[in-house]
């Protein structure tokens, strides 16, 4: 009954039928368990105003929490969140830190950034590194099976 993945996973199929206010319900009790899955659904939940009012300080107050929990693209998103308030320096760090969780889209705000000069050769290249090395462990037999199967 406290299943933080279930709830959040039912709060999605929610979601997906368009129930906007069962998505909510599910997944913010996902999320008071702990879930930074369901944190950063709620963020985007906040962000779109669906099922709930828009509410940009609750937006990245949940983005905040998935991106403690560790969700890539939650801290990519905190990253442009403060790259838009002015903050280049810490819309940087986020993205580096998103990078070594093996988020895609964060390597090219961070190839702008080098190619600006606001990021180190050094910074970049260990950037890249780790984003490969994060990359490279989530690799197995079992994911690549499954992506197989979801291309047919």
């Amino acid at each position: 009954a406290n299943d933080p993945v279930a709830m959040l996973q039912m709060g999605l199929r929610r979601y997906d039928a368009g129930d906007y206010d069962d998505a909510v319900r599910y997944i913010s009790n996902s999320a008071e368990l702990g879930d930074a899955g369901a944190h950063y659904q709620l963020s985007c939940l906040y962000r779109k105003g669906q099922g709930v009012e828009k509410d940009v300080k609750k937006e990245v107050y949940h983005l905040e929490q998935a991106a403690i929990g560790g969700h890539p693209r939650a801290r990519y998103n905190l990253g442009c969140e403060e790259k838009n308030n002015g903050r280049i320096d810490r819309a940087m760090k986020h993205w580096i830190i998103a990078a070594t969780l093996g988020c895609d889209d964060t390597l090219d705000a961070l190839k702008v950034c080098f190619r600006g000069g606001l990021v180190t050769k050094e910074d970049f290249a260990a950037a890249l590194r780790a984003h490969q090395t994060a990359v490279e462990a989530t690799k197995s037999p079992q994911r690549e099976a499954a992506e197989e199967a979801r291309k047919v």
